[in-house]
């Protein structure tokens, strides 16, 4: 049986397409649309299944939208089956962990009514069973408030959070008392209404990142007992909080698209019944292209940078080396880089690193999804934030990408393990998709491509 998972109608629309406990494909809406965020399905991704599966109740979400004075359209596809909201996060986690028990936080702006939801997990007959153990409804909400920091600070909600997060490292966490007040007792679906014109942005970021980080470790102390853990939903992404909670010792996984667009795997998932076969995050459009290893590294070490798109697309908003822009870190090439993708010039940039030497130049959490930052032992700026750290992309020995022989190569040639990786994109656009959109984007921004 095919299952078709989807999530449309407020923003970061996605689709995942499974059958018998295999993933087939999964998508972005707006890689193919190539409207950022775009919240509805392209028809391209609305396959042959013989089951719909859809993210969230309709009807309870239209209810919650009435109290707060919203309008919303329904989805526009006909489906089989729905789930509630965090049901589908949570289950995106769980039904592509390895765990057979664990705990489940889910965390987002907001869902039908949920806005933070705790679960415990279990496997019973090789079925998988998830109960909900506590849940924090509308108007409060953790990812409201962060959204709404975002927006008082001049970037844009529900797509410049991560900006957001990078500021906080420029800024200090004075006004802490301040943002827990306006976290738990102001409806932040408003917005930050007045802050004195005398706070910096800095300041303002660092404090709301500061409550962000205690609030969800008040969450995972008091509610996630068990070892295992599982983050979802939007704010899973916040890759500083997530540190602190794996500084406590829990076991953690966090499925690479926590966010809505992945919720379209957890709809599809809770359909079919039974876990999945989760490998890897490449399940997007594939590119067929002779991979030009040499080629590629030649040109890092006589140019600095170049982008690579070869493979299947990443589900996921990180650029995990098929759709990536990479560079030299060991030149001073963050100021280039930014200025490419029209970005501002304090953003920091991730390091890819073979997984054997990360242990030497990285001290902390890490995987092979970007979703901690661990503290760098070396002295490359270009991929170390000004707290000297970094959000490190193990790059293991089986991954599937074009990026571990291109790291392999550039290893044997430079004798540094790692390159800056960021996706192959400009700020405020989606990422490059097809080949096409990768010829276009050298033609435009006079960035060579392989």
């Amino acid at each position: 049986m095919k299952i078709l998972g989807i999530s449309e109608g407020f923003h970061d629309a996605g689709a995942t397409l499974i059958k018998d406990g295999k993933i087939l494909s999964a998508s972005h809406s707006e890689r193919i649309s190539r409207i950022k965020h775009d919240k509805w399905l392209h028809y391209t991704q609305i396959d042959y299944a013989d089951k719909i599966a859809f993210f969230e109740k309709d009807w309870l979400k239209r209810t919650r939208q009435w109290y707060a004075g919203q309008q919303r359209k329904k989805s526009r596809i006909n489906y089989d089956v729905s789930f509630y909201h965090h049901e589908s996060h949570a289950a995106s986690g769980f039904y592509t962990s390895k765990f057979d028990s664990c705990n489940i936080l889910v965390i987002d702006s907001i869902g039908e009514w949920d806005t933070v939801s705790i679960w415990k997990a279990w496997v019973k007959r090789g079925k998988p069973r998830m109960a909900k153990i506590k849940s924090f409804k509308y108007p409060y909400s953790i990812g409201l408030f962060y959204s709404a920091i975002t927006q008082y600070i001049g970037l844009n909600p529900q797509e410049d959070e991560y900006i957001t997060m990078g500021m906080a490292a420029y800024g200090e966490p004075i006004h802490y008392e301040i943002m827990r007040d306006h976290l738990e007792y102001h409806n932040n679906h408003k917005g930050i209404r007045y802050l004195p014109s005398c706070f910096r942005n800095e300041d303002i970021a660092a404090s709301a990142q500061s409550v962000v980080e205690d609030k969800i470790l008040e969450l995972v102390n008091e509610y996630c007992l068990h070892e295992n853990l599982i983050i979802s939903g939007g704010v899973a992404l916040n890759c500083v909080a997530n540190t602190k909670v794996a500084e406590l010792g829990k076991n953690i996984w966090i499925m690479p698209n926590p966010g809505d667009c992945g919720s379209s795997l957890g709809a599809a998932a809770l359909a079919y019944g039974k876990k999945l076969n989760w490998i890897d995050p490449y399940l997007g459009t594939e590119i067929k292209r002779d991979p030009k290893i040499k080629e590629i590294v030649n040109h890092l070490i006589n140019h600095s940078y170049c982008g690579v798109a070869n493979g299947r697309a990443e589900f996921g908003p990180r650029a995990l080396g098929n759709r990536s822009l990479l560079a030299d870190p060991r030149r001073d090439v963050r100021d280039t880089v930014n200025e490419i993708k029209r970005r501002q010039k304090f953003r920091p940039f991730a390091p890819s690193i073979l997984e054997e030497f990360a242990d030497k130049y990285f001290e902390g959490p890490m995987n092979e999804y970007m979703q901690f930052v661990s503290k760098a032992k070396h002295d490359y700026s270009s991929v170390t934030h000004v707290d000297g750290t970094a959000r490190v992309q193990v790059v293991k020995q089986n991954c599937k990408s074009i990026l571990r022989p291109i790291l392999e190569e550039w290893h044997e040639q430079t004798g540094c393990p790692m390159l800056l990786n960021t996706s192959l994109n400009i700020k405020g656009q989606p990422m490059v998709d097809t080949w096409q959109h990768a010829l276009d984007f050298e033609k435009k921004y006079k960035v060579k491509v392989f």
